[in-house]
């Protein structure tokens, strides 16, 4: 049985790797032209993840690649910084967690899944047709018994198949903006974050990376006027957004004008009531985005791609029989990250002053409380905590020495 996945940054390696292990022919295509090395930006995996991870082997390559952040230094805008214990944050949202960046995440799926499946670069679907046929730009059609678009928040698969993005997306009024910066000093292990009303900027570095990531959040109250693909727009907004900030923000920003490592998107969740369509469906932010940076997409992606796959299997490849169990199985899940991602961008991006000074605030206390307390303090005041911590998956053992009819 054939089946084609369209993206290779994490849902799609990972999903790879399963079908793979439950005996399907894969083909995986994605529209680089080369697995991305330049880094990324810093993503989280959370219990869940890190389980399914580990069953793939790669475990300790994804521990060996952590960014090794270790505090956080608040700054209100005007006022002085608040320093935490990172451990504190993570132990709460997570009894099992990995700060790593994408880019590395996703080559380790990517070499994990490699040699299993066939993977075709710089190319992208251009036409699926109902019976699987599917048309390329560079490589000649082909059918497919099941097409999975696991191909971002912007999916080609997902246009194609059930109509224009508009019609599924709901923001939440913020914006994300991340740059490389030349390796910083002084910040070895500690992510820098300033707040202020309606926006937030933050610096942070990786032990194994020669250079730094400013991150900037901020909200607009009208829907913003630019192209996904259009950069030197996305940075004038930038620019506009954080006018008269901190004299070091301000100096993050002046590398806006000599990197190309640049990436900017609305913090937009994805609301579909069916992800599946026929014998196609999606997985990771290409279905259910509940927010980049906010809503734990990157672990809501390994365990949709491992549970897609598991259902294939489980339905002996029938889309009929997997599609609507394996949305059933998620259905939970997603919604928990939704919800996550509408009270972190709401947290992480304060609306008045007394919304900056209580997250300095709540900093403070869970800096003064021994560890043990802060992560009980988190618990109770966190949705992502709870949300983490209860996302449960079935296990899906592969048949032993058996492919599922080519």
């Amino acid at each position: 049985m054939r089946i084609l996945i369209s993206g290779a940054s994490i849902a799609g390696p990972v999903l790879a790797y399963w079908l793979a292990r439950q005996g399907f022919s894969v083909t995986v295509v994605e529209q680089a032209p080369a697995p991305r090395k330049t880094g990324g930006h810093a993503v989280d995996l959370f219990r869940p993840a890190m389980d399914i991870s580990e069953k793939m082997g790669v475990l300790a390559r994804i521990e060996e690649r952590t960014t090794g952040t270790r505090r956080l230094a608040l700054v209100p805008e005007g006022g002085r910084p608040v320093r935490v214990d990172l451990a504190k944050v993570f132990g709460a949202a997570s009894d099992r967690h990995a700060e790593i960046m994408r880019d590395d995440l996703s080559e380790i799926y990517y070499e994990a899944s490699r040699d299993d499946a066939e993977y075709l670069f710089g190319d992208s679907i251009t036409a699926i047709a109902p019976d699987g046929a599917v048309r390329f730009e560079q490589a000649a059609p082909r059918r497919f018994d099941v097409i999975v678009g696991a191909d971002g928040l912007h999916s080609t698969v997902r246009r194609l198949v059930f109509g224009a993005e508009s019609g599924f997306t709901v923001g939440t009024g913020a914006y994300l903006a991340v740059l490389t910066l030349p390796a910083a000093t002084g910040i070895d292990g500690e992510l820098r974050i300033h707040v202020g009303v309606g926006r937030t900027a933050g610096m942070y570095s990786a032990r194994h990376l020669g250079e730094a990531r400013a991150l900037f959040l901020f909200r607009s109250r009208h829907p913003l006027d630019y192209h996904h693909r259009d950069v030197p727009r996305q940075k004038e907004l930038l620019r506009a957004a954080f006018t008269g900030v901190d004299p070091e923000v301000r100096r993050w920003l002046d590398a806006l004008d000599d990197t190309d490592a640049f990436y900017f998107d609305s913090i937009t969740q994805l609301r579909m009531d069916t992800w599946s369509r026929g014998r196609v469906t999606l997985v990771g932010d290409a279905g259910y985005c509940p927010g980049p940076a906010v809503g734990g997409s990157t672990s809501l992606a390994v365990v949709g791609a491992y549970v897609l796959a598991g259902e294939l299997a489980r339905a002996g490849g029938d889309p009929d029989r997997a599609f609507p169990a394996y949305e059933r199985a998620m259905a939970e899940h997603v919604r928990g990250s939704h919800a996550v991602g509408r009270s972190a961008a709401k947290t992480l991006i304060p609306t008045s002053r007394l919304g900056v000074r209580g997250l300095a605030q709540g900093t403070r206390l869970l800096a003064a409380l021994p560890p043990s307390l802060g992560r009980a303090f988190l618990r109770l005041t966190t949705k992502s905590a709870r949300v983490h911590n209860v996302m449960t998956v079935a296990d899906y053992p592969a048949p032993p020495g058996q492919r599922v009819d080519a």
